[in-house]
């Protein structure tokens, strides 16, 4: 009911309310999810290592001081014959197109762990930014912590960027010493490349950024980067058939989202980049979602991590239950409807441990996002 009520209230607004709507694109279980949490503080996306475990694009909501930051967390983007395999709704193939229509800023992940996607942006990434070339985008590689060499990230970013960012050449030197087996904070550690008249926050961080890098700013590249930059231009299918990275990206910056390390360096430059405008919701509201999709979520993502490989993607579910009880704990019973007898027994597992696993895990995981206590039964059956 508070939830319902707060986002039918027009929302509370300071003096002059700033805000930036924030869009997070990337393949497939890059960790957009993940880094979404970790900028909100609190856990209401679901997260797996299964792909497509976002459905729906959902807006977290920051609000600090006179700012609202609004990060659209959507699915990843896929094409149709993958969505086909996973049995995904049209909506995954919609969403993250109608996400960037509504952004102010796009944050591109990259999971730089993954070496056989991490020098080049997918077909659907540079379709996604060749669509909507006005809009600003900043390059966030994510999971550095997992790179054991260090240097390839140099590689990567000249791969991504096409060797410009923030409309200067890119210049690679050895900037490493012999750290080549430093932690996640070493290269390239803020951010590259600073438009002249932003600052990069924290002061001196962005002479240290740069000194670390390993990236020199070269000249500018037909005028871009300067007071008069001119926009980048659309591109065609044609163009986008030999292009492996963006070259027109503002910053670039490189965190590991689960760890929360350099989460909040970005996190202040997104507060940097708002503009004046109203706010679009209550300073309370920390996501658009319902408590009862949130739970959905919470639920569907322990389905998938203990699921064998297509087997949760058929998983229907359906809440039985859902009261407060006196004291504001909170009772839910939901059942899990599969296809066949034979995922009904995987779901229960040998002597009931697995759903109650899951009954367990997601328990704790509803506790934590609604600061209340919560009893959660489940119960599997098959679809009749």
């Amino acid at each position: 009911e508070e939830q319902k009520r707060l986002l039918e209230n027009r929302p509370d607004q300071p003096q002059n309310p700033k805000v930036l709507r924030i869009a997070i694109i990337g393949a497939p279980n890059a960790g957009k999810s993940t880094l979404s949490n970790q900028l909100l503080g609190r856990k209401v996306f679901p997260v797996s290592k299964k792909v497509h475990t976002t459905r729906c694009k959902a807006q977290g909501v920051i609000t600090h001081e006179d700012t609202q930051l609004i990060i659209l967390d959507t699915p990843g983007l896929t094409n149709p014959l993958k969505a086909r395999r996973h049995n995904l709704d049209e909506t995954m193939l919609t969403d993250p197109w109608d996400s960037m229509k509504h952004a102010d800023l796009v944050l591109v992940l990259v999971d730089v762990s993954d070496h056989w996607t991490r020098n080049s942006l997918s077909k659907e990434v540079l379709k996604c930014l060749s669509q909507f070339p006005h809009i600003p985008s900043v390059l966030v590689l994510n999971k550095v912590d997992i790179l054991k060499k260090k240097f390839l990230l140099l590689e990567i970013v000249a791969d991504l960027t096409e060797g410009i960012v923030n409309g200067k050449k890119l210049k690679v030197k050895s900037a490493f010493k012999q750290d080549s087996s430093s932690s996640a904070k070493s290269p390239l550690q803020i951010t590259q490349a600073s438009p002249p008249e932003s600052k990069v926050p924290g002061g001196q961080e962005k002479d240290q950024a740069q000194e670390g890098s390993g990236l020199d700013k070269s000249s500018d590249v037909g005028g871009a980067g300067t007071g008069e930059a001119r926009g980048p231009k659309h591109c065609g299918h044609e163009d986008l058939k030999d292009m492996k990275g963006w070259p027109h990206f503002q910053e670039i910056f490189m965190l590991a989202a689960l760890r929360g390390e350099e989460v909040d360096t970005l996190k202040r430059y997104l507060l940097m980049q708002a503009k004046p405008g109203p706010w679009e919701f209550h300073s309370d509201v920390l996501t658009n979602q319902s408590p009862q999709e949130i739970c959905d979520n919470i639920i569907r993502e322990k389905v998938l991590e203990y699921l064998p490989l297509e087997v949760p993607y058929g998983v229907t579910q359906v809440t039985d239950i859902w009261e407060e009880g006196e004291c504001g704990e909170l009772l839910i019973v939901q059942s899990l409807l599969v296809p066949r007898e034979s995922h009904k027994r995987m779901l229960i597992g040998r002597g009931g441990k697995v759903i109650s696993r899951i009954a367990r895990e997601a328990g704790q995981d509803l506790m934590n996002a609604f600061l209340c206590d919560v009893r959660l039964k489940l119960k599997v059956e098959v679809k009749g």
